[in-house]
Formats: C-alpha cells, structure tokens, sequence
C-alpha cells in the first residue's frame, strides 16, 4: 500500500519535482559560474578579504528559492485532494489514514530534502575547490536556515491547505506568513546558528498540524 500512496504522489508532483530540481540546478550553477568567474578576474584572495570583511556570501540570490519550492510543491501535492474530493475517499481506503497520510507527508518532505541536501552538496564541493573550509561552511550555514525554511513553508502551505474550512485557513496563512517571516530578518551570516537546533525541532513537531487538519476534516468541519 505504501509503495501505491508513493506512485499515486509521483504521479501528482513528478513535473513540479522535475521543474523544481531544474530550477535548483540553474541557480546552483549559475552562482557556482559566477564566483569562480570572480575568482578567475579579481583573485582568491580578493574574494576572500571582500568574504570576510563584508560578510559576502555570492549565494544571496538563491535565499528564496526553497521557500517557493516548498509552498508549490505543497500546493500541487495537496490541493488536487482537496478540489476533487480525493482525500475523503484516501482517507477511506482498506488502510489505517494516519499512516496513509504519513506516506503522504513522508513522500513531500523526501524529495524536498534530497533536492535541498544535493543543492548544499553540490555548494559545499566546488566552493571547498577554491575556498578555505572555514569560508565554505560559513556559506552553507547561512544557506541552510533558508532551506529549512523550504521545508517549513511546505508543511504550513499542506496544513492550510487540508483544513476544511475557509476562517481558519485564512488565520492560518497569516500565522503561517509572520512565522516564516522569521527566516529572513537577518540578512547577516550565520545569524540562525544558535536557533538551528530549535528550528529542527519546531519542524518535526509542526508536522502534526497538518494531521490536525485532516482530523477537522474527518469530524466534517464546515464553514
């Protein structure tokens, strides 16, 4: 059954997961190109005074990418379910839902982290080419709270997605606006490093809000 919720999932999201990954791919090259390009006219060292001084990061451009990705993903995910009645006959297949809706959820949050991880990854090879370890992993720190915040966005868009009603959907999307809102008050590098750990955590918890959700709709609650 889990192998048809992961096919059944594929099915919705495989040109969403392709255009994603691509857009993800186009960004990463292109900012990898144009720092070792900087490098090539101005000099390593330049590169790495202007890092280290400034608190350039040459990535800054990529910041809100994850964000978009997540709600989008979320959106093509579970919204077909809401709009065709689908979940409702999900929910009712010969298998306990809170695991079919973990398949679901499981599904989404695995593709996006091995999006974002091979994002990072590829980051982490061709900068650790022509920058001092210390230089690389203060990109990718900085980088990463971005990405959790893809990951964040995705669960908060599913969650307001699958509540059945209208009034709390929208006092979820304000909630869920000034929350991720959060991730990108501090333009400086490193900023989140104390909070990672917290972040993770919020993460892992938040995910029962989107079974909450689906609860509301089981119980059939309506405008």
């Amino acid at each position: 059954m889990i192998n048809a919720i992961f096919y059944k999932e594929w099915i919705k999201t495989k040109w969403i997961t392709i255009l994603s990954s691509l857009t993800l791919l186009g960004f990463t090259l292109f900012l990898i190109f144009k720092l070792y390009r900087m490098i090539e006219l101005k000099g390593a060292v330049h590169i790495w005074e202007v890092m280290i001084y400034r608190d350039a990061l040459f990535i800054n451009m990529i910041n809100y990418i994850p964000l978009i990705i997540g709600i989008v993903f979320a959106i093509t995910q579970f919204v077909p379910e809401m709009q065709r009645k689908q979940l409702k006959l999900t929910l009712h297949l010969p298998y306990e839902s809170t695991k079919m809706l973990a398949a679901m959820v499981g599904y989404g949050l695995t593709i996006l982290l091995l999006m974002f991880g091979m994002t990072l990854l590829c980051f982490a090879v061709f900068f650790s080419v022509v920058l001092v370890p210390e230089l690389v992993s203060h990109i990718l720190l900085t980088a990463l709270i971005w990405f959790l915040a893809g990951i964040v966005s995705y669960i908060l868009t599913a969650w307001i997605v699958l509540e059945p009603t209208w009034k709390r959907r929208i006092l979820y999307l304000v909630a869920s606006v000034l929350l991720l809102r959060v991730f990108f008050l501090s333009g400086d590098g490193e900023a989140y490093n104390r909070s990672i750990g917290w972040i993770i955590l919020f993460i892992i918890l938040s995910i029962s809000l989107i079974f909450l959700s689906v609860i509301r709709f089981k119980e059939g609650k309506q405008d």
